[in-house]
């Protein structure tokens, strides 16, 4: 193991257990209420790490090159499971598909099985790319396909972070930017109707826009996560000691959580979390630029960017400076298709790093 692994292996590991540690801060007064002790939220989020840890070694030990075999069939496969969650009497409700005593978010999944997708068909298509029709057009049918799926569940969030996903790849990849940035202010009008045409939508866009005036409704929510951070002040009131969580507000261990880790750990430790997490979307971009190929280059920047993008979404929703999205926090907030998934991105590139270090030692 290089050094470029070991740092992603540390930090990783210790947003992991801190992860692990602030779920179970937030979410044990919930708990109590719900499952009669205070361990169960944390006890589901648990069986997400353990199903991702499983996958990041699969994604870190298997050749990468490997998932560009069967990567079409990832991704319909993942569509398919998808398509699920829109039949009338499948367990799970809206968004999540349950098998068993498992319930999982399908189209988590999907922001994996899109890295590996756009990242091996944009090294088979070429200087393709550079064609709309033949080149960006089937990308944005596939991103259409999904987009149906996520506005049927309703999920807007995770199509904005699809939409980016695509975005970036198709333009590293080679893509014409005036095609992008075309098909970009195409999307504008189907975003705003969408909004519109929902009222809660339409709700969340007002109270980002006027929060004061929606303080006891739509932006209730953002308004308590916004004085739990006030509160922490620099120092914080201690681990485990966050009143917002004390059903203030709503969820806390879920999109909220970094409020509450704020006003446990005052901003010394919202900066070292954020910290952590820009290093390891740092480190994410040098493994990328190590890539003995322009697959694990791909690969390994579609995941750090689709990791990055949703600490931007998710932090800036808590802050108050975006609309509420509805995404969580990589590692930190609960969710154990989100950790699993979460885990298998750092797999991934830790299977680019991995394999950079072969091919260096192959040349010595």
């Amino acid at each position: 193991m290089d050094r470029l692994q070991g740092k992603i292996l540390v930090v990783s590991v210790f947003l992991l257990w801190t992860g692990l540690l602030f779920v179970y801060s937030a979410s044990f007064p919930l708990s109590v209420r719900v499952f009669g002790h205070p361990f169960g939220y944390l006890e589901q989020h648990l069986l997400g790490g353990v199903v991702g840890v499983l996958a990041l070694t699969i994604l870190w030990r298997v050749d990468y090159h490997r998932w560009a075999q069967v990567d079409d069939i990832l991704l319909g496969g993942v569509f398919l499971i998808a398509l699920l969650t829109l039949v009338p009497g499948v367990p799970g409700g809206t968004r999540w598909v349950s098998l068993g005593p498992i319930t999982f978010q399908p189209t988590e999944l999907g922001k994996l099985a899109l890295v590996l997708y756009m990242g091996s068909s944009l090294v088979r298509r070429g200087e393709g790319i550079r064609v709309f029709r033949s080149g960006v057009g089937p990308y944005l049918c596939v991103l259409a396909a999904f987009g149906v799926v996520l506005v049927l569940q309703p999920d807007l969030g995770m199509l904005v972070l699809y939409a980016c996903l695509v975005g970036f790849l198709l333009w590293v990849g080679g893509a014409r930017v005036r095609h992008l940035l075309g098909t970009a202010a195409g999307a504008l009008p189907i975003l705003a109707g969408l909004t519109v045409a929902a009222p809660y939508r339409m709700g969340r866009l007002l109270a980002f826009l006027d929060p004061a005036g929606y303080q006891e409704t739509y932006a209730y929510q953002v308004y308590q996560s916004m004085m739990a951070i006030g509160a922490g002040g620099v120092v914080g009131r201690g681990l485990g000691a966050s009143r917002a969580k004390l059903f203030y507000l709503p969820e806390a261990h879920n999109d909220f959580v970094f409020a509450v880790i704020a006003e446990e750990t005052g901003l010394i430790g919202a900066l070292i979390i954020v910290s952590m997490l820009a290093s390891l979307m740092w480190l994410g971009y040098q493994t990328a630029r190590r890539a003995p190929d322009r697959l694990g280059a791909l690969y390994a920047l579609g995941a750090a960017f689709v990791l990055g993008v949703q600490v931007v979404l998710n932090l800036g929703v808590v802050v108050g400076v975006l609309p509420v999205t509805g995404l969580t926090l990589p590692f930190l907030s609960y969710g154990g298709s989100s950790l699993a998934v979460t885990l298998a991105l750092v797999g991934l590139i830790l299977g680019v790093a991995r394999q950079s270090r072969i091919g260096e030692e192959a040349r010595i």
